[in-house]
């Protein structure tokens, strides 16, 4: 590239055993054109947001280019998908370099929908613009919401058609990443790798991840429980804005505690728990009520993985990840009660806060609440627009939240600031997302742009906000989103 625009590049995954990874630069693209950058992100990775416009950068998001000192690499993993094992592997993605920023923070840099790799399994390596602006509005919005997330630096179209039921606009996104390790990185290793190459793993997780541990007699019984910590508090904060992952295989679970894909994901409107959006979840395994024992599931997997580091006695061994996965629900629920306390401006603990919860979400999905505007209604003290508020169980129940704020120290303008800060008064919901990527396909990015900067404040309860509170009018059909591939 004749312009560098800050890149500080290294190549750390590269120097992990081959059995990790394929060396592979991105297939070229006929004509990429920026579609959007992610300037604040790209300033805070010490890079220069002007310089990223320029014509060599967007040949570089287009996988044309390939930045000074990167070693491009498409990573091998295998997972659980819908609780079947399977090989998998980046199918249509390039890790293109590891930035450091000024900082000294690591982010990977990934090409998504960059070409064929050797773990394509037939498919194209090709993304749609639809598809690639999803994840960049959903991750976005998601970091505003104070949950880690992966983000996107950028989203260029390709100049090309993908075929799928019909053909549409190629697009290659920029995925930034703490790093692109997951639980099917692991099951990788140990299904397919030696004990040294687990140990190297792992040893390279906690370098990159949980330094703090390194030093520990335990380190790899100290790296699980760091991860169940994470995972914990990750899957709790999803609960609760109503966020529904969609498609949580052991691939799509990272050793960082970042939520990653974000192919059928979406947003709860009505509270109920059985509540599915994806077109493959035929059966429900990951609804929104089962999400939390999904994690469970999914670190009992990764805990399998490390099982010859954590004792060279098989029995020994699995005793020990058992004990330390037995932690994940009492961590999981304990993370979730502060987030609902939090929620209802509660600042102490009493014993019977979880009954007082659990209660109002009973109503809610009695009532069909809508999850988002029933606790910014709360937070506003608006109880005039949900059928919910005029029935008698809600007005009792009112009368015991009342009664539990009135028993701890802090004054009622500090309870109602903590339910701003832990009520977003704007989500992404769903219809205003397809609205964005409909208008945007058509090269409208206008109401993308509208969206983003709605969803950049949400715990701002602007008046300006008001609009993207409104739910979706009636439709003959449920909501469905698909794996966008």
């Amino acid at each position: 590239m004749t312009k560098n625009p800050g890149w500080n590049l290294d190549n750390s995954y590269a120097r992990l055993p081959k059995t990790f990874f394929t060396s592979q630069n991105p297939t070229p693209v006929r004509s990429p054109k920026l579609v959007i950058l992610n300037e604040s992100l790209g300033t805070s990775m010490g890079l220069d947001v002007q310089a990223l416009q320029s014509e060599d950068s967007v040949a570089m998001f287009g996988g044309s280019q390939i930045p000074e000192g990167a070693m491009p690499l498409a990573q091998a993993y295998a997972g659980h998908q819908f609780g079947h094992f399977n090989m998998l592997g980046d199918g249509r993605a390039v890790l293109i370099s590891e930035q450091i920023s000024p900082s000294d923070e690591r982010f990977d840099i990934q090409l998504k929908g960059s070409g064929r790799t050797p773990y394509s399994r037939g498919g194209d390596g090709r993304a749609a613009l639809g598809p690639m602006l999803r994840e960049y509005i959903i991750s976005e919005a998601m970091h505003a919401l104070g949950i880690p997330t992966t983000r996107s630096l950028a989203v260029v179209t390709t100049g090309e058609a993908v075929i799928r039921e019909t053909d549409l606009p190629g697009a290659i996104l920029t995925r930034v990443a703490a790093s692109h390790l997951r639980v099917g990185t692991f099951q990788y290793a140990a299904n397919f790798g030696t004990v040294e190459e687990i140990k190297a793993l792992a040893d390279y997780t906690i370098q990159r991840h949980y330094l703090e541990v390194e030093g520990e007699e335990s380190r790899y019984l100290s790296l699980l429980q760091e991860v169940i910590k994470r995972q914990a508090k990750l899957i709790s904060k999803w609960q609760l804005v109503g966020f529904i992952h969609g498609v949580m295989n052991t691939d799509n679970m990272t050793i960082s505690g970042e939520t990653i894909d974000y192919g059928p994901c979406a947003f709860m409107n009505e509270y109920d728990p059985a509540t599915v959006f994806s077109s493959i979840d035929r059966q429900g395994r990951y609804a929104y009520g089962n999400q939390p024992n999904i994690g469970g599931w999914n670190l009992a997997r990764f805990a399998e993985s490390l099982l010859p580091l954590l004792h060279e006695d098989q029995d020994q061994a699995v005793e020990i990840a058992q004990n330390a996965i037995s932690d994940y629900p009492d961590l999981y629920h304990s993370n979730w009660l502060a987030g609902m306390r939090a929620k209802l401006g509660l600042f102490n603990e009493e014993t019977q806060d979880k009954s007082l919860i659990e209660d109002l979400l009973t109503m809610m999905e009695k009532h069909r609440a809508d999850f988002t505007n029933t606790f910014r209604a709360l937070t506003l003290d608006n109880l005039e627009d949900s059928p919910l508020f005029g029935t008698p169980e809600f007005a009792q129940w009112n009368e015991l939240w009342q009664a539990r704020l009135g028993r701890q120290q802090e004054s009622k303008e500090s309870s109602q600031q903590l339910m701003r800060d832990s009520n977003p008064a704007v989500i992404p919901r769903n219809h205003r997302v397809e609205d964005a990527l409909e208008a945007a396909v058509q090269g409208d990015y206008s109401v993308m742009v509208k969206l983003l900067e709605a969803l950049s404040k949400p715990f701002a309860h602007s008046p300006d906000q008001v609009e993207y509170c409104t739910l979706p009018g009636p439709s003959s059909r449920p909501y469905q989103t698909f794996c966008g591939t």
